[in-house]
C-alpha cells in the first residue's frame, strides 16, 4: 500500500512511467466471481484485498516443501472512504476459520463448500498456478464471510517485499529477546538492530518462536513493520536511486485485477489516499478468539468474534469510520459460541430445514438444544430471547444475514430460538 502512494510521486516521470508500467502483472477476475455478491452500500468507497502470496515457486522455493498449490501469507482488506478522509486497514488472520464457498480450481473441477482457514481459498483458486484463480476464490470467501464489496485485489510475493527493504537500506527493529526460528530461517539477537533481505523477510514471517506462537503475534509485528517502514520511506526516497529501487521491486512483485493494472491507474488511487492523514489511517485485526473455545479439539484456528465482527464489517460497509479503541473495548469479553444454547424451529414449508440449520450451528459451535417446527410460516428469519439472554441472541444473529435478535415475553427459558424463514442465507 506505500507502494501505490510512492507510485504516485514517480508517475509524472516518463522514464519511469514506462519502464515501471510493464513490471505489474493483471489478473482477470471481472468474469469469474459470478453472482450473489454483495450489495455496494456506499459508493464512492473502494474496498482493496491485499494477499501477501506464499508462492513457493522460484526464488521462493527456499521457504518451504512439499507444497503443490499456490499458498497466502498475509490477507487485509483496506477501505478507503468515500470522501478521502480516512482508511482503515483489516487483517484477516490465515487461521481463520471461515465458509469457503465453491470455487473453479482451474483445472476442470470445482470445490465443494466447506468450513476451513480462510488462506485455503488461495490455495484452492490457485490449483493450477493461476493467480486470478487464486484471487477470484479469495474474493468470494471474503465476500461471503465479511458482507463487504470487494472492489480491487493486489498480490504481492516474497521476493518484492525484501526488494522494498533493500531499496531503504533496511528497517530498525527491536526484539525484546534473541529469536531463533528454523522455519523463517532468522537468527536475531535481542536489542535495536537494522535488518534487510533475509533478515528482514523472516522477521515478518517469524511465528513459532516469539510470543504465544499464533498468527496474531506476527500481525502485530507485521502492522509494525509497516508503519516503520513508511516513515524511513518518507526520509529516504528522495534519492531517485532509492526511489527507483523500491518501485522496481514492488512493481515486479504486483498482481492486481485489470482495472489497477498499470501506474496511471495506481497513481490515480495514490493522488486519492496520500492526502489521508496519519491518525485517520487505523491498522486493526478481525476481533477473534480461538476456536479452542467451541471446538476443544481444535488448538489450530481462531474464529471471529460476534457480533464485534459483523459491527465491524457492517460500519466499513456504509461507509462508516472505526474507532478502534472502542472495538477494542467491545472485544474483552467475548460471549463464545459454545456457550449459546439454541432450539431451532423450521418456518418454511421444506421438511428438515430445520435439522440442516441444526447441523451447521453446531459445526459453528453452538450449542443446539432442540429441533422442531414453527407454529406458523415466515419468510423472515428471527432470533427471539428471553430475559437475561440478549448477548447470547446478539451473538447468533450476528452471524445470520438480514437477522435481528428481539426480546420475546414468551419465548422458551433458558435457550435462544431460532425460527428459519425462507430468507435464511446461511451462517456466517
Amino acid at each position: 500500500m506505500l507502494a501505490l502512494t510512492l507510485v504516485g510521486v514517480s508517475g509524472t516521470a516518463a522514464w519511469l512511467y514506462q519502464d515501471l508500467d510493464g513490471n505489474i502483472h493483471s489478473a482477470d477476475i471481472d468474469n469469474k466471481i459470478g453472482g450473489g455478491r454483495p450489495v455496494n452500500l456506499s459508493p464512492g468507497s473502494k474496498n482493496i484485498l491485499v494477499v501477501g502470496s506464499d508462492s513457493r515457486e522460484g526464488a521462493n522455493a527456499k521457504y518451504g516443501k512439499d507444497l503443490a498449490t499456490m499458498q497466502s501469507d498475509t490477507l487485509m482488506v483496506m477501505h478507503v472512504a468515500a470522501d478521502r478522509k480516512w482508511a482503515t486497514v483489516v487483517s484477516l488472520p490465515r487461521d481463520s476459520w471461515v465458509n469457503i464457498p465453491a470455487c473453479d480450481r482451474g483445472d476442470g473441477s470445482t470445490s465443494d463448500p466447506h468450513q476451513f482457514k480462510i488462506n485455503e481459498s488461495f490455495a484452492i483458486g490457485g490449483t493450477s498456478g493461476e493467480v486470478s484463480g487464486a484471487a477470484t476464490c479469495t474474493i468470494k470467501t471474503v465476500e461471503r464471510n465479511t458482507g463487504l464489496r470487494i472492489d480491487h485485489f493486489m498480490s504481492v510475493d516474497f521476493q518484492g517485499f525484501k526488494g522494498m527493504v533493500n531499496a531503504l537500506d533496511g528497517i530498525k527493529v527491536c526484539p525484546e529477546a534473541p529469536i531463533h526460528d528454523k522455519k523463517a530461517r532468522l537468527d536475531l539477537d535481542a536489542g535495536c538492530q537494522t535488518v534487510k533481505d533475509e533478515q528482514a523477510l523472516g522477521y515478518v514471517r517469524t511465528r513459532y518462536s516469539l510470543g504465544d506462537s499464533s498468527d496474531l503475534g506476527r500481525i502485530g509485528r507485521q502492522q509494525e513493520f509497516m508503519e516503520a517502514l513508511a516513515a524511513k520511506a518518507q526520509q529516504k526516497l528522495a534519492s531517485p536511486n532509492a526511489l527507483y529501487g523500491f518501485l522496481d521491486s514492488a512493481t515486479k512483485s504486483l498482481t492486481t485485477d485489470r482495472a489497477l493494472a498499470g501506474i496511471k491507474p495506481l497513481s490515480g488511487l495514490a493522488s486519492e489516499v496520500k492526502g489521508i492523514p496519519r491518525d485517520r489511517l487505523t491498522f486493526l485485526t478481525v476481533p477473534n478468539y480461538s476456536r479452542q473455545a467451541d471446538v476443544p479439539s481444535d488448538q489450530a484456528n481462531v474464529v471471529w468474534q460476534y457480533p464485534q465482527a459483523a459491527d465491524l464489517f457492517t460500519s466499513l460497509a456504509k461507509d462508516k469510520e472505526v474507532d478502534k479503541e472502542k472495538l477494542e473495548a467491545a472485544s474483552e469479553n467475548p460471549v463464545h459460541a459454545r456457550t449459546v444454547r439454541v432450539q431451532v424451529l423450521n418456518g418454511t414449508s421444506t421438511r428438515g430445514r430445520a435439522a440442516k440449520v441444526a447441523d451447521t450451528l453446531r459445526t459453528a459451535g453452538f450449542t443446539v438444544t432442540n429441533v422442531g417446527n414453527a407454529p406458523e410460516a415466515t419468510k423472515r428469519t428471527t432470533v427471539g430471547y428471553p430475559q437475561g439472554l440478549g448477548a447470547s441472541a446478539e451473538v447468533l444473529a450476528s452471524r445470520l444475514p438480514g437477522s435481528s435478535a428481539r426480546q420475546d415475553a414468551g419465548a422458551a427459558p433458558g435457550v435462544v430460538t431460532l425460527t428459519v424463514g425462507t430468507d435464511f442465507e446461511g451462517v456466517r
